[in-house]
């Protein structure tokens, strides 16, 4: 009998049985490099998606950082729409590596162009628009206000053991002069949109891997220990600015990101690597894993891919096979995340009656 490399391989290294005939959730999916327990000082951050990943793990008792938070007696969904226990800072949606290098850059120092926007007399932190939906009163509030933010991210980082980063998208809008990007096109929230100023980026695995290997070398200056989780958001785009249809763009940009995922965490054993992105679209669910605008991942997929995580390192039963079928978990998973980019579809053109 002539001998192959793959005799004897385990199920899970074969799609028939790893992913034909198997679990969507198949227990053995993920194997962590580190430990992730309780005591584990988490810091979030990512695009929406991640919102998903720093609430469940709140909810399993991890130690996930606040380092801004709400003010006593704020109802929990007012307190969310202004940002507060989104994330371990109250930075809102980082949706690119680039986004949260130029944040760790601005926390030592450097300051990015046209940093308030305004629109109708109100101001808004162009760096996070999200955080304060009807703006400021005046460009000083912004910046006074700013400063605290940064002051308050500098201590979240000093004291993070682990980083759990969500990567969601490659497309950008920068300044043409500076670089400096923005979390959302100028004119969506607030400024104005103009093309000698403004222009689009979509960046490529080497863009991304340069941009992370400078954040993290910053990162390490003042928290040598750091550790990073990476995922992939499964989300979809929005809308994009690159000319192609929005489909194969959104495949594009996730494959991108899927790539530069696999490059850093081959390259270190501090990085590591979670599979939500592939939990979610893996065909072997037998029914859809998103909502009906197809964007919106169903909150019992999101319940049970967390499970999946929290299972892998001892804190939490592994997910039943039938569970995310049955909705398991979706009463307790707030499935609202908040997106700056689904306002673009304000812009689509509608069909004629």
């Amino acid at each position: 009998m002539t001998h192959s490399p793959y005799s004897g391989l385990p199920t899970r290294a074969f799609w028939r049985g790893g992913v034909a005939g198997a679990s969507p959730f198949p227990p053995d999916i993920y194997r962590p490099k580190f430990p992730v327990t309780k005591d584990t000082r988490v810091f979030t951050a990512g695009s929406c998606f991640a919102q998903h990943v720093g609430a469940a793990m709140k909810r399993a008792g991890i130690n996930v950082i606040d380092a801004e938070p709400a003010r006593r007696g704020l109802p929990p969904e007012t307190a969310k729409r202004f940002g507060y226990g989104v994330y371990s800072a109250r930075f809102g949606n980082l949706y690119t590596v680039k986004q949260f290098r130029q944040l760790v850059e601005e926390m030592a120092g450097a300051a990015p162009a046209l940093p308030v926007w305004e629109k109708d007399g109100r101001f808004w932190d162009a760096q996070r628009p999200g955080v304060e939906p009807h703006g400021l009163t005046s460009p000083e509030i912004v910046t006074e206000m700013r400063a605290q933010h940064l002051a308050a991210l500098a201590g979240a980082l000093k004291q993070a053991d682990v980083i759990v980063f969500t990567l969601g998208l490659t497309e950008a809008w920068e300044h043409t002069e500076t670089g400096t990007i923005y979390p959302t096109a100028p004119g969506t929230i607030a400024g104005t949109y103009d093309p000698a100023t403004f222009h689009f980026a979509n960046y490529g695995v080497a863009d991304i891997i340069e941009d992370f290997s400078a954040l993290e070398e910053a990162l390490s200056a003042i928290n040598p220990n750091l550790k990073w989780v990476l995922t992939v958001s499964p989300v979809p785009l929005a809308a994009t600015a690159s000319g192609q249809h929005v489909l194969p763009a959104t495949i594009r940009s996730k494959s991108v990101l899927r790539v530069v995922c696999d490059m850093l965490a081959d390259s270190s054993e501090n990085i590591d690597y979670f599979p939500s992105y592939e939990l979610v679209t893996t065909p072997a669910h037998p029914n859809g894993t998103f909502a009906s605008d197809l964007r919106s991942v169903r909150p019992e997929i999101v319940d049970t891919i967390m499970a999946t995580f929290l299972a892998a390192h001892g804190l939490r039963d592994a997910p039943k096979a039938e569970a995310a079928g049955a909705g398991a978990g979706a009463a307790d998973t707030d499935d609202t995340a908040i997106c700056e980019d689904i306002l673009l579809d304000a812009f689509a053109p509608r069909p004629e009656p």
